[in-house]
């Protein structure tokens, strides 16, 4: 069964003087149960997609449903079967952690102790500052508290729009562990996010750029489809070396990677040997280069340039 259906979804801002097309023909479907990653750079269109699902924002055109629900005609049902978590913290930072909770549980006609077990292994961690304001929180007690919110009423899909940028990596990680404790309770979750690292965690991703989807599959699915020689390389010079090396017709990009540069082969014939002559005839110094597997960011980077 599907949770999320998108059919086509085009949306585009226009002022006076120009038109920027958020979102170019968007489809994709998310199975009940599934964690699904929309995941690109900021300005892919990301949030304009989630403000449409979540009936916040109407498309130009094309369809969308929620848990079987148009999101134009049964807005109102959508709005009370799914929680929504927006990249900005936009809790009442003047109330406290308990007073936050409790007033998104009545509007939703509910109870705090009546799904508590919904939301208690996040919620532990953040009771010690219940009294304290909501502004005051750090980062990741502010991430775990409009979490709690966003499944007060126990939503059948939650949207988390970038819910981990500006936390550090241990809030991240254990954001994430608390994403797959929810997974287990039957709970839709789709979650937007620029970390391409953050894809390995989902059971499917849509990678997006510029309002177009580039690939849908699972992380594995993804990598698997990369099929060109990928090499590592670095030396002291490492400007210089990525100049000589994207000057070979035998290369098809070389980008910086942490320590390295990627370097893409058009063919796997004769790439070490190049690498090695590109070395020699540059002189670089602690010259080092060998084959690696693809990452995301690597299929990234390649569906960028079709």
């Amino acid at each position: 069964m599907q949770s999320i259906v998108v059919e086509n979804i085009i949306k585009t801002y226009r002022t006076k003087k120009t038109a920027v097309d958020a979102l170019k023909g968007i489809s994709f479907s998310v199975d009940k149960g599934e964690i699904f990653g929309i995941i690109g750079p900021d300005g892919a269109g990301k949030t304009s997609l989630f403000r449409i699902l979540t009936t916040l924002l109407l498309a130009d055109s094309g369809k969308a449903f929620v848990d079987g629900f148009d999101v134009v005609k049964d807005y109102t049902a959508i709005r009370n079967r799914v929680g929504y978590m927006p990249g900005k913290f936009s809790l009442y930072q003047d109330l406290s952690v308990q007073e936050n909770l409790s007033f998104f549980a009545t509007i939703f006609n509910t109870t705090i102790e009546k799904n508590y077990d919904l939301i208690k292994d996040i919620y532990i961690q953040i009771e010690p500052f219940k009294d304290r304001r909501a502004g005051q929180l750090s980062g990741g007690m502010k991430q775990k508290l409009a979490l709690c919110c966003a499944l007060i009423h126990k939503p059948s899909v939650l949207f988390l729009d970038e819910p981990t940028t500006g936390v550090d990596a241990v809030s991240r990680k254990e954001f994430w562990e608390m994403l797959h404790r929810l997974k287990l309770q039957g709970i839709t979750i789709l979650v937007s996010t620029p970390y391409m690292d953050e894809a390995g965690l989902c059971d499917k991703v849509a990678l997006i750029q510029k309002g177009k989807i580039l690939s849908v599959n699972s992380p594995e699915g993804i990598a698997a489809d990369f099929t060109k020689p990928l090499w590592a390389v670095r030396a002291v010079e490492m400007f210089p070396l990525m100049k000589a090396i994207k000057q070979d017709p035998m290369v098809e990009s070389c980008y910086p990677f942490g320590q390295f540069h990627h370097v893409v082969f058009k063919s796997a014939e004769n790439a070490k040997e190049k690498l090695e002559q590109i070395q020699k005839n540059g002189k670089y110094t602690q010259f080092e280069a060998h084959a690696i597997k693809p990452n995301i960011e690597d299929c990234f980077m390649a569906l960028m340039q079709e």
